[in-house]
């Protein structure tokens, strides 16, 4: 699936409720998340900043880049598994839905290594998590986005997709 020109400005839109930069902290997030959800990470630095505050992505889904330019995916002795997938930018590819989806069946923490380019995995985490967890990823130059998911925002990132196909 590939990104068309008419989505690109509906996908600067947070998905979810925006954390500004200079809030992010532990107290924040808890605050947004509530007890014991489910979080999906999506972005280098989006999941390395939820382990350095101590909250442990169950899913964290990494490409190496950072606004395009190369970085250290943070080393974890505490993943369990360790899956890859290709996607390149601008693209859902068919191989990377198909990974997020088994990753929610794996034992956790779960880290997908994207080659390529992660940002619109970020609708095929919505779609395949289940309720009652958050997916959480960065909006550039803003923020932190954390997504409930529900039904709703189920059905909105459904309907994106369908453009997109």
């Amino acid at each position: 699936m590939k990104l068309p020109e008419n989505l690109r400005d509906q996908l600067k839109i947070p998905l979810g409720d925006l954390i500004k930069e200079e809030n992010v902290n532990k107290e924040n997030i808890l605050t947004k998340i509530g007890s014991e959800p489910i979080v999906i990470t999506v972005g280098d630095r989006t999941t390395e900043n939820m382990i350095n505050l101590g909250i442990m992505p169950q899913i964290q889904i990494v490409d190496g880049l950072e606004k395009r330019n190369q970085r250290l995916v943070p080393k974890d002795d505490t993943i369990n598994t360790n899956l890859s997938c290709k996607n390149p930018p601008g693209e859902i590819t068919e191989e990377s839905t198909q990974v997020i989806q088994k990753a929610f069946s794996c034992e956790s923490p779960v880290r997908i290594t994207v080659d390529g380019e992660e940002d619109l995995l970020v609708l095929p985490a919505c779609i395949f998590a289940p309720e009652n967890s958050v997916v959480m990823y960065g909006q550039p130059n803003e923020g932190l986005v954390i997504v409930h998911i529900t039904p709703d925002i189920q059905a909105k990132v459904q309907k994106i997709l369908d453009v997109m196909n």
